[in-house]
Formats: structure tokens, C-alpha cells, sequence
């Protein structure tokens, strides 16, 4: 399996991009303005990126496979009539590549306007990446907490700039045990995913906090029940589950529309600290509101990616 398949691959891609122009071409031009998607290459991540090319972005895009990620660097080139078009490879699981990833970027930009950390999987079962983290924990959450501390300079030179995380209903049904957390850096399986958009969420409200009145805005959203192939690495699950999904779940372009939304309209300029479903702020779970353990969360988190 090819490239970040194995994260969110994802089915009902637009090839020519026609969805995308009728959904959002109403919003305003993005000319001058350099925005970083990740996970870019599939699903809902190479829809934002091709919303945003065609607005005149400068767009960074990030996946794991360099030669898809040029394919896909060229195609929206081409079809976007927008040569400012980039494809950066890293594997964001490893806190190794995210550092590459950060430093590469800011050799050849001293601004960044949008950060959409869009990337994420869950694994079955208890997968650990090469540095020793659980891998779901290590992608979803700890390695974006990472990223987004790494460009924040950057961020912070581009203001008003945005950050937009991708996170998930899913967490409405998981707590976030940080002992647990702690003893042994994330959990497993659909736990360990449902835990990871709780400290996704909580990390948005956090670093809202943090940089309240700076000109950086952070929100997160939830794209909805989104059709895709994200189970095609377990086959018992694909037979199982993957007809009812692509059934009944949001074309991709429609899952896109809210982070494209929250990442370029100017009806969401200055808001901060906010939990989105189609265009909508709404209650995320109790838990994503407690303070003390947000305050926590982040302490722990330096130490998990040696910012402290």
C-alpha cells in the first residue's frame, strides 16, 4: 500500500477538482498567504490543499510518499493555474521527521498564515513507532503538539495567521487517563485514537489560551462521518465495516468544506479556541474544558518531544 493510504486514504477524491471550485470558490483570495497541510496527499488533506491552491495559496504539502506527493504537486499545478505549489515528505509519526520537516520549511519561508494539522490514523492493536511511541498517540497528537510548537515562530511573524487541527467526534467517547498516558506514552488501538482527539481538543483550547490577543487563532473541527478506505489494511474490518461507511458517510470534498472554512473565511477572523462542525462552533466533551489537566497535558507533552 502506497503513501499515507495507510492514514487517510481516502475514496470520492475530486480527479479534476470541480467540487471543490463549486463549494468554495465563493471565499476570498489567498494570494500572498503560505499555508502547510498535512497528511496532504489523500482525502480531506489534498481537498484543503487544492481549495486553497485555487484560491492562490502558497501551499506546503506534506504526506509520507515522495513520489505521490510529487504527482500530486504537479496535478495541482496544472489544474490550479497556481505554480506556488510545494510537496515536503515526512513521516509525522517520528518526531525525527518532524523536526526535518520544521527546519526544511523555515529555510525557505520566514512566514507561515495557515498550519492545518490534518494528518491522523488509528491502528489496531498496540503498534509502537521506532522512537518507542504508541503510533496512534505518536501521529494523532504527540508529533502534531510537536509541529505546531516548531512553526509557532513562524506563525506568530505571519499574524493574523491560523492554526486548524483535525480532530474528531470520536473523542466524545474516550477520557484522557494522562497517568495512564504517562506510563506508557499512549494506549492502543480505537482507545488509544478516541484519547488522542481528546488531547488533540484539549491542546487547541490550551494554546488559544496561550496566545490569546498574539494574531495566531487556533480552532479545531470535526469533518464528520467522511466515506473513505481507511480500513483497507485490515481486511476482516474492510468486509465488515467499509460498505457501510462509503453507504453512508460525507463525500470527502464535503468533509473538507468546514477545516477549508476555518483555515480562509473572514467570517472566522479573530476567533480563537473553538470546537467546529460544518461551519458551526459547538460543546466538545467535558473533559476537553478542564484546565488543570490541559496545564498538564502540555508539561507532559514538552517532555514527550524534548521541549524541555
Amino acid at each position: 500500500m502506497t503513501e499515507d493510504s495507510r492514514l487517510r486514504k481516502s475514496e470520492g477524491l475530486p480527479k479534476s477538482g470541480l467540487k471543490v471550485r463549486q463549494v468554495h470558490d465563493a471565499a476570498r483570495p489567498l494570494n500572498g498567504r503560505v499555508c502547510m497541510v498535512t497528511g496532504a496527499t489523500a482525502g480531506i488533506g489534498l481537498a484543503t490543499a487544492e481549495a486553497l491552491a485555487r484560491r492562490g495559496a502558497t501551499v506546503v504539502a506534506v504526506g509520507r510518499n515522495a513520489e505521490a506527493g510529487e504527482r500530486l504537486a504537479d496535478r495541482l499545478r496544472k489544474e490550479t493555474d497556481n505554480p506556488q505549489i510545494e510537496f515536503l515528505r515526512a513521516d509525522l509519526s517520528l518526531q525525527s521527521e518532524v523536526r526535518a520537516l520544521a527546519a526544511g520549511f523555515l529555510r525557505s519561508y520566514a512566514r507561515l498564515h495557515v498550519l492545518v494539522n490534518n494528518v491522523g490514523a488509528y491502528f489496531l492493536g498496540r503498534r509502537m513507532t521506532a522512537e518507542g511511541l504508541e503510533a496512534t498517540f505518536a501521529l494523532n497528537y504527540w508529533n502534531v503538539f510537536l509541529l505546531t510548537r516548531l512553526l509557532l515562530e513562524a506563525l506568530q511573524a505571519g499574524v493574523p495567521s491560523r492554526i486548524v487541527n483535525v480532530s474528531s467526534d470520536s473523542h466524545r467517547g474516550a477520557r484522557l487517563d494522562l497517568a495512564a498516558v504517562e506510563r506508557a506514552r499512549g494506549g492502543s488501538g480505537l482507545n488509544a485514537y478516541g484519547q488522542s482527539k481528546v488531547a488533540l481538543t484539549s491542546f487547541t483550547y490550551e494554546l488559544a489560551r496561550r496566545l490569546a490577543g498574539s494574531g495566531v487563532t487556533v480552532n479545531a473541527v470535526h469533518p464528520g462521518f467522511v466515506a473513505s478506505n481507511m480500513y483497507d489494511e485490515y481486511p476482516l474490518l474492510r468486509w465488515l465495516v467499509a460498505p457501510v461507511v462509503r453507504r453512508v458517510g460525507k463525500p470527502v470534498v464535503a468533509g473538507a468544506d468546514t477545516v477549508v472554512y476555518l483555515a480562509s473565511s473572514s467570517e472566522v477572523e479573530g476567533v480563537t479556541g473553538q470546537y467546529f462542525v460544518d461551519r458551526n462552533a459547538v460543546r466538545s466533551s467535558p473533559a476537553t474544558y478542564d484546565e488543570d489537566a490541559a496545564r498538564r497535558l502540555w508539561q507532559m507533552s514538552e517532555s514527550v518531544v524534548g521541549l524541555r
